[in-house]
């Protein structure tokens, strides 16, 4: 019995450990595409419509300092949106992993007890 309470304690470690890695790593795309959408954004608002409208002649050296430092975009806008759908695919694939495996390990605490 200590056998096999062993076994099924190790897989369901496995199993929630590799369900928060996909979450992480899932948020982490999330975050990336999000990040990567908002900045192709913001530069084509002010490509289209001009510094000079978007701000006074004051802020206008300002705003090329801020984008300059702006990391650009090396994706498509539909590669980064693609991304955003798989990572939210995944974090829900993830997060019912660990809903199985918590109700897993309430049914093996009923029968044990």
């Amino acid at each position: 019995m200590v056998i096999v309470n062993s076994i099924i304690a190790n897989s369901m470690n496995a199993a929630i450990v590799g369900a928060r890695q996909g979450l992480d790593k899932a948020s982490s795309g999330i975050t990336q595409s999000s990040i990567n959408i908002a900045q192709r954004s913001a530069q084509t608002t002010l490509e289209e419509q001009g510094p000079g409208q978007v701000l006074a002649n004051a802020s206008l050296q300002g705003l090329k300092n801020v984008r300059a430092v702006l990391p650009t975009a090396e994706r498509s806008v539909t590669d980064d949106l693609v991304s955003l759908k798989l990572n939210s695919i995944n974090a829900q694939a993830s997060a019912k992993v660990v809903d199985v495996a918590n109700d897993t390990v309430g049914r093996i605490i009923d029968i044990l007890a």
